[in-house]
This record gives structure tokens, sequence and C-alpha cells, in this order.
């Protein structure tokens, strides 16, 4: 089983990654999250996990940058449910249902890499050969059709008519 990364919080704010033997920013942080490495941040004098706090403020400063993805209607309605009956339901469906969303967006951008990393004359290309495949099985079952009723034969032609008005006899 693979155990986190320790990463130690000194009194001097100062983060030491024990992994690496080596003092790291918020920004080191938060390269391990965007690597999907999984770590745990503990307070080095009293041994509290305090990893959910350095992530609240990497947010933090993540939010006062560029385009914030929380807006402050959004923050006030998670303020509203600290202390409320639902509260614990909150975090699990908000943890789902972004679940939910990077499953969906890697679905998309998988799809998208598919099309998109191809050469777009290659794209035109292979989607013609597929439409002149199509084409051509549609028109070898036509022409088999065909085949098969010119060789059966007809009724009427292939029996001559021994009651028609036509034929005199002598």
């Amino acid at each position: 089983m693979n155990q986190p990364r320790i990463v130690k919080k000194y009194p001097n704010r100062r983060l030491y990654d024990t992994a690496i033997s080596s003092y790291i920013t918020l920004e080191d942080v938060k390269q391990l999250v965007l690597e999907y490495e999984k770590f745990r941040v503990i307070d080095a004098k009293t041994n509290e996990d305090i990893t959910r706090s350095i992530l609240l403020q990497i947010i933090s400063e993540e939010e006062t940058q560029g385009a914030p993805i929380f807006t402050s209607e959004l923050l006030a309605h998670i303020i509203r449910f600290y202390g409320d009956t639902l509260q614990g339901m909150m975090g699990t469906y908000l943890e789902r249902s972004l679940q939910s969303f990077v499953d969906q967006q890697h679905l998309v951008r998988e799809q998208m890499r598919t099309i998109i990393g191809k050469n777009p004359l290659t794209l035109i290309s292979e989607m013609a050969e597929r439409n002149l495949s199509i084409w051509q099985s549609m028109n070898e079952q036509l022409y088999q059709q065909y085949r098969q009723q010119q060789s059966q034969p007809k009724s009427s032609e292939s029996k001559p008519d021994s009651g028609s008005s036509d034929s005199k006899e002598p």
C-alpha cells in the first residue's frame, strides 16, 4: 500500500517535504495536487493533520489571482450549510458532483484528443474512405439484388399462354 508523502509545517511557516528532504513552497504543494500525489501536511509541533488548512490556503491564493471559481453567492451558500443538519450531506454531494464533472471532462478531453490529435487532412481522408466504403457496400448489395431478380424466371414470360385470344388455330 502506498503511504502518503509527509510534509511537515514548522512554526516558522516553512513546509518541509520528508520524501525529498527539502523545504518546499505552497506552489510545490499545489504541484503535488496537480500531479495526483498523495500527501499529508502535519504540524511539526503538534503532529496534527493540517492538510485541509493548507489546501484551503492554496485555494484562497488561487481565488485572488485571475478568474475565481467560487462566486460570493456560492461561498455564502456553503457558509450557510455549516451547523445545518445537512452539513455532512453537502460535503458528500459536492465531492460526488465534482467527481462526476471531472469524469465527464476526462471523457470529453479523450474524445477531443482523438479527433484533434490528427491532421485535419488525414481526418477528412479517413471520413471519405469510410463514406466510400459504405457507398461501395450499398452498391454491391443493390447489384446483387438486381442480379437475383434478373436470374429468376418470370412466370408470364417462361410459359406460353395457351388461352390467349391472339393465338389462332389452323
